[in-house]
């Protein structure tokens, strides 16, 4: 089994800040791709940000610049964070990650329960 837990939504003030968390446990022997998506209310998840067990980043236009995706391999953790936050980015924000488990040879997808971010004007 593996779980993710997700923390850092909010409330928060068009302009200002949020720090999402997104902490992997359970049989891992070893984390792949670590993202973050995010579904508005009446759209389609979308993504915003990955990154690779290399450390390579990708962002969606409309976040870059402003969110930086980062991991912590100790913690199995990873982190979004998110500046000069908008209204148009308030939605439920969900972690994915590629986990390779122990005693298994094909990795799976794991995804969190969503943390919601509203960003008010």
């Amino acid at each position: 089994q593996v779980q993710l837990v997700e923390s850092g939504g909010g409330l928060v003030l068009a302009g200002e800040s949020l720090r999402l968390s997104c902490a992997v446990s359970g049989n891992i022997f070893r984390i792949n791709a670590m993202g973050w998506y995010r579904q508005a209310p009446g759209k389609q998840r979308e993504l915003v940000a990955t990154i690779t067990d290399g450390d390579r980043t990708n962002y969606a236009d409309s976040v870059k610049s402003r969110f930086t995706i980062s991991r912590d391999n100790a913690k199995n953790t990873t982190y979004l964070q998110m500046n000069s936050l908008k209204p148009e980015d308030t939605a439920v924000y969900y972690c994915y990650v590629g986990v390779l488990r122990r005693y298994y040879v094909t990795p799976n997808e794991y995804w969190a329960q969503g943390t919601q971010v509203t960003v008010s004007s």
